[in-house]
């Protein structure tokens, strides 16, 4: 499912800087490109008001598709885990035995 949800982020993202290099801050962008000159007439002006309203809704899709893809991640949809750490029979363990009243004062009488 992950691998799914990355696929539609570079594919909304690609999508998205599309959109974005096709505008022009000034307000030329696309419609100037193809004879459009100075005048703001009906065309133009719907031509950028469907690609500001591409921006905004191809962003929140890509937000969208972020937090999904992190939320199926935080499922556990495959296991992101290393499987060194589950097995711990292969680390040998050693216990001490606790120190008792005698070991303690035998080693004062040896430190002075």
């Amino acid at each position: 499912m992950f691998t799914i949800y990355v696929i539609l982020i570079i594919f909304v993202a690609f999508l998205l800087v599309t959109v974005i290099m096709v505008q022009n801050p000034q307000g030329g962008g696309l419609s100037a490109s193809f004879g459009g000159s100075g005048q703001q007439m009906g065309g133009v002006k719907k031509t950028s008001d469907f690609l500001d309203k591409s921006t905004w809704t191809l962003a929140t899709v890509l937000l969208v598709l972020i937090l999904l893809s992190n939320m199926s991640l935080m499922t556990g949809g495959t296991s992101t885990k290393s499987d060194l750490f589950d097995d711990n029979d292969a680390i040998p363990t050693q216990t001490m035995p606790a120190p008792t009243d005698a070991d303690i004062d035998e080693t004062l009488k040896t430190d002075n």
